[in-house]
């Protein structure tokens, strides 16, 4: 390809990314108004695209849960393309560049490709549009668009991650999949999907399709009970998987992946078995896991989960532990696996390292959850923070592609200043109750607001210039996209 093409290319890849910007209503995603009636327009929306026979001849796992699945959907997908099949796989959400959400037998769909399949849905569907029937919102967009690049390119699976909820997910337009499963449940966008665990796990729940096959991880007897509810009414087998041996070695870390890769294994052995792919005596795992299964779960990769990324300047002064938590349950699943990675760090490494916390989440989520879980989690293994960075986002919300200009309104910072006092509240407890014990003397902690990413990256570098004999060991955490502004300034 030419100089002169690949201009080309990018122009129409960023005119896509602006037409697909204009599907987004700031914060309509957290606004719980008529779903039932947008989901009900999918279904037109297939029509119009010509994919409804297509869809419904779909081989698709579909997964929904709270924490894991997109790890789920990641490891299922390394599995069955071990095997030889071609695989779609469908996650959300991205952290650089939004063809990430794509993947064709395990790489993200090439920008030519996202190109044409982009406009010929957009314009399709813009043809079609009126008072009554809209064009569709960003994520019923992306998922439809999912369905065209998949029944086009001819894969053989389709693992589908729900991005929120279930019932009235975009995803849920599939009427026949050939295995469903939900892994963990916890409280995580109840704004839309409830305000107990019952109500979130009857959304949830809403994949569940009639005799179709459903497999769990262990749940709070709350959502338990209104899963086995919903698959007796649909006449489905709920079955509950248990970790998976720790001696296997997986490509996601952390020891909440165990869980994850357990339920990806039930999940890929059912769907070779409806298939016909492989016989069921060959998937009984009384001696270990089939070889295949054992190298797609060592070979399984997902971004902004559980990364260790040296900085691009200062690798051997600066390392970043990136990882997306954002719900209480995944701030301890994050706190655990930072706190193992120090330790083995410390071991291999003779420099005096520093702790620091660098954190942002969205204001819908609640950080006197969030951090007090991770903050805890950390102390209870030995590990405390010397410092604490709070920071906005350098993406904005209504904008699909990377935004240069820094948010920096009064509100954006009052919530990191909230941020703060919350982090310092915490560290003053503490020094209260450890008041006389062996604390004494040890050096105050400090927290820092940054208006922007950027100017908070350049501050800890210029830290590392001046203190040579420092590793600073970094903890990204809060929002994945949190995660994906890092990677691209570091990555620069």
């Amino acid at each position: 390809m030419t100089n002169e093409d690949e201009g080309e290319l990018s122009a129409r890849y960023q005119n896509a990314l602006d037409a697909l910007s204009s599907l987004i209503t700031k914060r309509s995603r957290f606004v719980n108004n008529n779903q039932s009636h947008r989901f009900r327009l999918l279904f037109h929306y297939l029509k119009v695209l010509e994919l409804e026979d297509a869809v419904s001849q779909m081989k698709i796992i579909h997964v929904a849960g709270t924490k894991g699945k997109g790890s789920t959907c990641t490891f299922s997908e390394s599995i069955l393309r071990n095997y030889g099949l071609r695989t779609g796989l469908f996650t959300s959400p991205h952290l650089l560049d939004v063809r990430e959400r794509f993947r064709l037998n395990g790489i993200e769909i090439s920008q030519d490709k996202f190109v044409d399949y982009f406009w010929c849905c957009f314009h399709k569907l813009k043809e079609k549009t009126s008072n009554e029937i809209p064009m569709p919102t960003y994520f019923c967009f992306l998922a439809l668009l999912a369905f065209k690049i998949f029944t086009t390119e001819q894969v053989d699976v389709v693992i589908l991650e729900v991005g929120l909820g279930g019932r009235f997910d975009a995803t849920n337009v599939v009427q026949r999949p050939v295995v469903c499963g939900i892994s963990s449940l916890g409280y995580d966008h109840m704004e839309i999907l409830g305000h107990t665990l019952a109500e979130i796990a009857a959304e949830k729940a809403g994949i569940f399709k009639s005799g179709v096959p459903a497999f769990t991880v262990p749940q709070p007897n709350e959502a338990m009970r209104v899963l086995n509810e919903k698959a007796s009414k649909l006449e489905v087998n709920l079955q509950v998987v248990e970790p998976l041996n720790k001696s296997y070695r997986l490509g996601l870390q952390g020891e909440h992946q165990y869980l994850n890769a357990s339920l990806a294994v039930a999940l890929c052995s059912t769907f070779l078995q409806k298939i016909g792919f492989e016989d069921k005596n060959d998937l009984i795992h009384t001696n270990g896991l089939p070889e295949k299964f054992i190298t797609g779960l060592a070979n399984a990769y997902l971004m902004g989960r559980a990364m260790i990324v040296p900085d691009s300047e200062l690798p051997e002064e600066i390392v970043f532990y990136l990882d997306g938590a954002h719900s209480p349950e995944s701030m301890e699943a994050c706190a655990t696996w930072f706190t193992q990675q120090i330790k083995q760090n410390q071991e291999r490494n003779k420099k005096r390292a520093e702790k620091i916390l660098l954190f942002n989440c969205m204001s819908v989520r609640d950080p006197s959850l969030l951090l007090p879980r991770l903050r805890s989690k950390c102390v209870d293994q030995g590990v405390e923070f010397k410092k604490a960075i709070f920071v906005p986002n350098v993406s904005v919300y209504n904008q699909v592609g990377f935004c240069s200009n820094v948010d920096s309104r009064v509100e954006t910072m009052t919530w990191q200043f909230g941020l703060q006092r919350i982090w310092e509240n915490m560290a003053r407890g503490e020094a209260k109750s450890n008041t006389g014990s062996d604390s004494k003397g040890k050096e105050e902690e400090k927290s820092f607001v940054f208006s922007s990413l950027p100017s908070a990256v350049d501050w800890l570098r210029d830290n590392a210039r001046r203190s040579k004999q420092v590793r600073f060991q970094v903890l990204v955490t809060g929002s994945l996209h949190l995660v994906g502004d890092l990677l691209r300034l570091i990555r620069k």
